[in-house]
């Protein structure tokens, strides 16, 4: 016994020097990141400058729409409203910094391809279902989805939404954005392919986030996650003896992978089960398939679901 509890704590501390050799390559990777404050020059905007802005940033002023809106659009009363919390939040770029530019540093590690964006914040109406967009050079991020989960802008929204609308969010909303672009999508459609799909993202977090807790990396509180924690077992068990796991029916997705107030087990502890669990049980099932084998991450983002899961050797915790 003591021997095997050597070996564990040998291969812990190797571990753990490893992470730390890596975190401090990562670190030596010269990051520029430009940070345009479109919100802010749009705040500052008078009728007159309508043209330059058109001409600087015509992704913000699509054509079917006169100049008529965006001149009102300058002067109404919420819009200004809207701007001046923002700049309450976000009154510089620091914050913005302190989170881009590690990610971005962690994101060429992995994927040495990787080109670093030009980044633009702005205001969207909050609108919640856009927070991030990704192009190829571009990274749009609407700082009004970010106030704060408790924010008097968000009180018509669902609270499962509103609680991700803060700040320390918007690592996570950006990792994820940049996840789909490296994660390739499954070949079935069936349950096991598509938490192991989302649980290849959730891994990436891992990697490119690693200072982060697992709650804010899904999307949970801290109570939501220890709840899955505690139930990881017995969700196991009812996808298993359900007979979920090679079950194609879309509307599993609604009950356990789509963000959702809670996951529809269609039993009494439903309203106690945060949602997305399917992505949880899906990034366990990655996660150990990592441990358990030698794989590049550019090959696991590849790799079939299929053979994730019989070679992942998951089992989860009692």
């Amino acid at each position: 016994m003591r021997f095997a509890l050597l070996l564990f704590l040998v291969a812990l501390a190797l571990s753990c020097n490893d992470r730390n050799r890596v975190e401090k390559e990562i670190e030596k990777i010269p990051m520029n990141v430009e940070i345009i404050r479109f919100d802010k020059e749009f705040a500052a905007a008078t009728p007159a400058d309508l043209p330059k802005l058109k001409a600087a940033y015509p992704f913000f002023f699509p054509t079917q729409y006169s100049d008529s809106i965006w001149i009102e659009k300058l002067t109404d009363t919420l819009q200004i409203e809207l701007e001046n919390e923002v700049f309450k939040v976000f009154p510089d770029n620091e914050e913005l910094e302190d989170v881009l530019i590690p990610l971005f540093q962690h994101i060429k590690y992995y994927f040495p391809k990787f080109t670093t964006p030009k980044v633009i914040t702005t205001t969207s109406d909050v609108d919640y279902r856009s927070k991030v967009i990704v192009t190829d050079s571009l990274l749009v991020i609407a700082l009004d989805t970010f106030l704060g989960s408790e924010h008097p802008f968000y009180l018509g929204i669902d609270k499962y939404v509103a609680k991700e609308m803060k700040p320390s969010q918007i690592g996570p909303y950006v990792a994820e954005a940049y996840a789909f672009q490296y994660v390739k999508p499954p070949r079935n459609a069936n349950f096991i392919s598509q938490i192991i799909y989302f649980g290849k993202q959730l891994y990436l977090k891992d990697l490119w986030m690693p200072n982060i807790s697992d709650a804010e990396k899904i999307g949970y509180t801290e109570d939501e996650y220890a709840w899955a924690e505690e139930n990881e077992l017995y969700m196991w068990r009812y996808f298993v003896e359900s007979e979920m796991l090679y079950n194609t029916d879309p509307k599993l997705g609604a009950r356990f992978i789509s963000p959702a107030p809670f996951s529809k087990f269609y039993l009494e502890i439903d309203n106690e089960s945060p949602g997305m669990l399917g992505r949880y049980l899906g990034w366990k099932i990655v996660r150990s398939y990592m441990e358990n084998n030698s794989v590049e991450v550019q090959r696991l983002m590849v790799l079939d679901a299929d053979e994730i899961f019989k070679n992942s050797k998951y089992k989860p915790k009692k």
